[in-house]
């Protein structure tokens, strides 16, 4: 904590005073100030990122290795390079450009032991995207898959969009919300069968419209929440089945209730954060509302509950990349206000936290 303007006279009494009393304050703001103290979880600052310090780009991790790129550099260009990372190696190598526009908020999925990317913004031309490209890390080589559509004859054409979430279950990959060019929120679902090669609409999540959400899977389901509709956080929070193409509205994710459980609930609200799993539960970390931020919570499916966790050791930030790897989150890149980030860090959610190994 920093005073600010603090004036001390000269006058040895006076002098005494103050001292007496920041003797008695300064020891009660440290120790409040250190919320950490009782959370639970470390983060290690790994080997930083090979490539340009970057926002809003997008990654995934398929089998062993984190997948990440296309983003937007501190000169404003939007990028087009992609990147492996090696968790055991910790170590980054490039593989074959990105083949698609240039472009931000795009998604990702892993599916078949290949990488998807499609949807996002081209900034050059303006246009919210909905184009689809598969890399086989085989050959290093990426093709262009359809683009994001509906099999309904009888819906409209699915619009280009930005923002957006994506998910993988059983070999299949989900994408929906987001918001498209005319600026409307979304909440419609796509899922792409790399065994047929083909789209087929699903059923739209429930409750609120968003963008800038959060997804994540465990135990063949998926979790979307956090994101924002229209100027308004969205509280609201979904399971997706994929056996009956159902949603399951779960507890809020605000103080909703008078009971104690979700108190302090509203601090997991945000946009533009990151999701991953660990244990079986998920995490969301970074973002914020309208600001950079570094709350961690930690969700246990078995009891619809969410705990925080210590919180994110970096610098604090908004439209990071995360991805697991081994069972180990991973969060990297992102941005704060006009300070774009090239480190990556791994979470362990059930290690003490550790000051020594953050690289501070």
């Amino acid at each position: 904590m920093i005073l600010k303007n603090f004036f001390v006279h000269t006058r040895s009494v006076r002098f005494i005073k103050i001292g007496l009393v920041l003797s008695i304050i300064l020891p009660l703001v440290s120790c409040s100030g250190d919320d950490d103290d009782d959370l639970v979880g470390n983060w290690v600052k790994l080997s930083d990122f090979n490539g340009v310090p970057r926002t809003s780009a997008t990654g995934v991790a398929v089998g062993t290795l984190g997948y990440m790129g296309t983003g937007l550099d501190s000169n404003d260009d939007r990028l087009t390079d992609f990147w492996t990372y090696d968790a055991d190696r910790d170590q980054w190598s490039q593989i074959a450009d990105f083949p698609g526009a240039a472009r931000t908020n795009a998604v990702s999925f892993a599916a078949d032991d290949k990488l998807y990317v499609g949807t996002g913004f081209d900034g050059t031309v303006k246009v919210r995207l909905k184009d689809f490209y598969e890399y086989d890390p085989s050959s290093n080589a990426w093709t262009q898959i359809a683009d994001l559509q509906s099999d309904n004859v009888n819906s409209p054409d699915v619009v280009g969009r930005e923002g957006a979430v994506a998910f993988t279950l059983n070999d299949v990959g989900y994408v929906g919300c987001g918001t498209d060019g005319d600026g409307n929120i979304l909440k419609d679902f796509y899922a792409y069968d790399p065994s047929t090669q083909a789209w087929a609409e699903k059923t739209a999540i429930g409750g609120s419209k968003r963008t800038d959400a959060v997804a994540f899977v465990i135990s063949d389901e998926a979790y979307v929440a956090t994101g924002i509709n229209n100027g308004t956080y969205v509280s609201d929070f979904w399971k997706y089945n994929a056996t009956d193409d159902s949603w399951t509205k779960l507890r809020s994710i605000t103080d909703a209730t008078d009971d104690d459980f979700d108190d302090d609930y509203d601090d997991i609200v945000r946009n533009n954060g990151v999701a991953f799993t660990s244990g079986g539960k998920g995490y969301v970390a970074t973002g914020g509302k309208n600001s950079s931020g570094a709350v961690v919570w930690e969700y246990n499916p078995s009891t619809d509950l969410w705990v925080e966790k210590t919180g994110f050791e970096g610098s604090s930030r908004y439209n990071a990349v995360a991805f697991t790897i081994n069972d180990m989150g991973y969060v990297t890149t992102g941005q704060n206000s006009s300070y774009y980030f090239d480190d990556i860090w791994r979470f362990d959610p059930n290690a003490e936290q550790d000051d020594d190994d953050n690289g501070n």
